[in-house]
């Protein structure tokens, strides 16, 4: 992925949700949903709206990029593991696309990483 979203923003524009910006688009079975910027309580709600807008679909994966993310908060944690948790429920459609080293710590810190499924 890019710095600019170039790959996903012919599909669909990006959606500012504060100090997190999001493009979401699917290409044929695969929908990713590409985060850039702070994933913390102010944002979080947008995102998950989204993310349950498409587990609604029958898209057969589901990407979330966190790449772009600068910061994640406990509460963009408990929405990924949320999430993570559905798809479990529902044929484990869910992949994630790892973060900066700061958001990656995050996952680290909690002991969680091992248990999320990141695609790389």
């Amino acid at each position: 992925m890019t710095d600019d979203f170039s790959e996903t923003s012919r599909a669909q524009q990006p959606i500012e949700l504060g100090t997190v910006t999001m493009i979401s688009a699917r290409d044929g079975d695969v929908h990713t949903i590409c985060l850039r910027g702070e994933l913390d309580l102010a944002t979080a709600g947008g995102v998950q709206r989204e993310l349950e807008r498409v587990e609604d679909t029958d898209a057969k994966a589901i990407v979330l990029d966190l790449s772009g993310l600068t910061f994640m908060d406990s509460t963009g944690l408990r929405l990924v593991m949320s999430a993570h948790a559905r798809s479990r429920a529902d044929a484990n459609r869910l992949r994630l696309m790892r973060g900066s080293r700061a958001v990656q710590r995050v996952f680290e810190l909690t002991g969680v990483e091992q248990m999320l499924p990141f695609a790389d």
